[in-house]
């Protein structure tokens, strides 16, 4: 079912089945744009180690684990992908400062109001702005990112 990753195309970016079947594909860590050490200056400078961060579109990437090694304490990953949701929980379940959800971002609603301090994208905007109803998407996405930052809450 998920091995003929061919017929995959950017019009499935925001598509689970799309990314189901790259991870069933390609279960190596893979970071999109740059690795944690490339980012932290940012990181460092405007999220506080004990800011509760999402991770939007967390994927396989390394990004949680290098910033649980830097110092942060509660980071919440949500992806579409099951499948790349079924890995990291097992491969970090004896970190308990990464939670790790299947969830589609733009619809984040098991979420309550101002229930992060930062919201990290690395990736997530691009890949639907890819799909079907781009403009759309990126409408609800952006809106649920909003919603969930606490006021004075930063967006990466």
């Amino acid at each position: 079912m998920y091995s003929d990753v061919s017929s995959c195309n950017t019009y499935n970016y925001g598509d689970a089945l799309y990314w189901d079947a790259r991870y069933v594909q390609e279960a190596e860590s893979f970071d999109w744009y740059q690795r944690y050490a490339s980012l932290r200056p940012f990181v460092r400078r405007y999220i506080p180690t004990s800011s509760r961060v999402l991770m939007v579109g967390c994927g396989n990437a390394l990004m949680s684990e290098d910033m649980v090694d830097d110092g942060y304490e509660n980071i919440m990953n949500v992806d579409i992908s099951s499948v790349a949701i079924d890995l990291m929980r097992r491969k970090y379940e004896h970190m308990p400062q990464l939670n790790y959800m299947e969830m589609d971002v733009r619809d984040m609603s098991f979420f309550p109001d101002e229930s992060f301090d930062a919201v990290i994208d690395k990736g997530t905007l691009d890949s639907l702005m890819c799909g079907g109803d781009a403009p759309i998407s990126a409408a609800r996405m952006l809106g649920e990112v909003s919603r969930l930052l606490k006021p004075g809450g930063i967006y990466i």
